[in-house]
């Protein structure tokens, strides 16, 4: 049952991936007609698309969108219990609080993955990618603050690498606080 529950687990962290990715590129005003951006709008629509003429949107906040990445990571671990027990199980309001840790987890591990792309991206494309030019819009008002501090040394941009040391030190924190619940997600 372990390659089914991996299995179930990665399509779901993928899904729920591309979903918190709509809310970035939403929140970041990146280009909509650029390749990659229409891939997660059609990746999603078909769900948040009903979704958002029943939930309204709170500021520049989509909340159907962020409701829907919610009701994922509830799903993921209902479904991953019921592989697990073979279909014994009773629904308890553990789910509630796991799946509400499980989207934070995802929501840093996606900042992360977008990080490294834009910075291997970086390297090989220097400037001529859609996907470069839509990771640069999502993650330079994270690093743009910090490279007021940390400047480029000898054409290197190090504030990529304060995030990734920031990330690190925010999961490693959450593990402390929640404890080891935190590292299973």
């Amino acid at each position: 049952m372990n390659s089914i529950g991996f299995l179930v687990s990665t399509l779901f962290d993928l899904y729920i991936m591309v979903v918190l990715l709509r809310i970035w590129l939403q929140w970041a005003r990146a280009d909509f007609y650029n390749p990659f951006s229409q891939f997660i709008v059609r990746a999603t629509q078909p769900i948040v698309g009903p979704l958002r003429r029943i939930i309204p949107s709170v500021g520049s906040l989509d909340l159907a969108t962020l409701i829907f990445a919610y009701v994922l990571s509830i799903s993921k671990f209902v479904l991953l219990q019921l592989v697990l027990t073979g279909g014994n199980m009773a629904f308890s309001a553990d789910f509630l609080w796991v799946g509400g840790l499980s989207l934070l987890k995802a929501a840093g591990s996606l900042i992360f993955w977008v990080l490294l792309l834009r910075a291997i991206l970086s390297w090989v494309s220097q400037g001529r990618s859609p996907v470069e030019y839509v990771m640069h819009q999502l993650t330079e008002p994270m690093t743009a603050p910090i490279r007021r501090f940390i400047p480029a040394m000898g054409g290197l941009d190090l504030s990529v690498i304060v995030l990734f040391i920031g990330l690190q030190f925010a999961n490693i924190l959450m593990g402390d606080l929640i404890g080891p619940i935190w590292f299973q997600l």
